[in-house]
């Protein structure tokens, strides 16, 4: 019966994805509401996010998913006492329906942590003990500022030679990393002009919930005067501050192990993978405490489709998929004895021949925690797994998602301006000195303050329950 679940559950996601961004002209449990399916798809289920097409903020509000609230405590009870309350927080969101869940979040990495990602294996070729740069890097808040940071970088460049570019990386993340600024979930789909700072030390403590335009801080005129120094020096290669080649490059400099820093959002346990994945030795340097917020929250979830037939049974299987271990497993690692093996201690060892044709995203599936550890993560891997993520605090702006549905000229125009000034200045692209107050200029013609009345007042909103 459980393979049969698997089976049925892979064909709903399969019709799922496929179906997302389909024709709207089916039926609907309420005419006024559209639909993400035609009649003969029938799909149930829909994997959904802050992230992708089918973007689960915008399409909670257009009614494409069902209200869970209600149903919960009926269909899906085991589910409520399994993931923690403070995911639940971060997967709420203003629906169609009113204020509420709309889709079932995963259990897996469900916090932020924003990290130096480090190449030890150059850096003790460097001459560096490791351990050490690593202790110093982790102390010391202002790390990206520091002359031991340029300093390694120096080094690394004048060891590899003229064209290799120590400092790789995502240029937004970047500023988040030496800001403290968390993601605003609806900033512009892909234009961030807003910033929302936090304690880094205690992310759940209050120092003034309120957005402000990302540029006009005095933080980020320090981030982008130092980060157009570090270019300058010649740290910095042009694919990084491109916006169609940055992600690419960093991702292939990942691979191959050629950079000394990049940026990294933490996952627990990473730098193993990593490690292995890239031939080098791996290591990660906090620069805040784990948190939770809507970006993390809601980064893999599950919803039940509005032409859902059965909507209470198609709960009962997610409130199944996420509490029984051996339909999890199934799903994620196949059959024991083809695609893995277990072992003595009770960790699971791939057979890699065949696991190379059998990998989905483990992360999008749901409840990790229920996996078999393998031999490489060890026995109490997801203990340390769950107690990592258990500690993680939710920031003071939770779930708060911005809409920007009434102001779709100031948005469109704020988003151009972005692009021709924004990830120029956040990459060192461009001397800040010159460009900063003529792109601060552009951004109020735009219409950034009508932005920010906007944003504050739904984040008031919000926050007063």
């Amino acid at each position: 019966m459980k393979k049969i679940l698997a089976m049925l559950l892979a064909l709903v996601m399969v019709l799922g994805l496929a179906a997302c961004g389909g024709g709207n002209d089916g039926n609907t449990p309420d005419a006024s509401k559209p639909t993400t399916a035609t009649p003969s798809d029938d799909v149930d289920i829909y994997f959904t996010c802050n992230w992708s097409a089918n973007e689960y903020n915008k399409y909670a509000r257009d009614g494409y998913w069902v209200k869970l609230d209600d149903m919960l405590p009926t269909y899906g009870a085991d589910l409520l006492t399994t993931i923690p309350d403070g995911i639940w927080e971060c997967a709420k969101t203003n629906g169609y329906d009113g204020m509420g869940v709309y889709a079932v979040p995963g259990l897996k990495d469900t916090a932020t942590q924003n990290c130096w990602d480090l190449n030890g294996t150059l850096l003790a070729k460097l001459g560096y003990n490791v351990d050490e740069f690593v202790e110093f890097a982790s102390m010391n808040p202002d790390f990206y500022y520091s002359d031991e940071f340029e300093e390694a970088l120096q080094k690394a460049k004048d060891a590899k030679g003229g064209d290799f570019y120590p400092l790789v990386g995502e240029p937004v993340v970047f500023e988040r990393i030496a800001t403290g600024t968390a993601i605003i979930t609806g900033d512009l789909n892909g234009a961030p002009v807003l910033s929302y700072y936090y304690d880094v030390e205690h992310p759940s403590k209050d120092i003034g919930s309120k957005l402000v335009c990302k540029y006009a801080t005095p933080e980020f005129k320090k981030f982008a005067e130092r980060t157009y120094y570090l270019s300058q020096k010649g740290f910095i290669s042009p694919q990084t501050q491109n916006v169609d080649t940055a992600n690419n490059y960093r991702e292939a400099c990942a691979l191959t192990g050629d950079y000394l820093i990049s940026s990294q959002s933490y996952a627990f346990g990473c730098e193993l993978d990593y490690s292995r994945a890239r031939g080098i030795d791996v290591r990660m340097i906090p620069t805040d405490a784990p948190y939770m917020d809507a970006t993390s929250g809601q980064g893999a979830m599950m919803a039940v489709s509005a032409t859902s037939k059965n909507p209470e049974r198609a709960l009962m299987f997610l409130n199944l998929l996420n509490t029984d271990p051996e339909l999890m497993t199934m799903l994620n690692y196949g059959t024991e004895g083809y695609t893995y093996n277990k072992n003595a201690d009770g960790t699971i060892s791939f057979i890699d021949e065949v696991r190379a044709t059998y990998s989905p995203w483990t992360n999008g599936m749901g409840n990790v925690r229920q996996l078999p550890p393998t031999a490489e993560q060890g026995v109490d891997f997801w203990d340390r797994f769950s107690a990592y993520y258990d500690s993680a605090e939710v920031l003071p702006c939770g779930s708060f998602v911005l809409d920007t549905s009434e102001l779709s000229n100031e948005a469109t125009a704020l988003a151009n301006v972005y692009g021709q000034y924004g990830f120029q200045l956040m990459g060192g692209a461009t001397n800040p000195d010159t460009v900063l107050p003529e792109f601060l200029a552009k951004l109020e013609e735009a219409g950034i303050q009508k932005l920010l009345d906007t944003a504050n007042e739904q984040l008031a909103v919000y926050l007063a329950g």
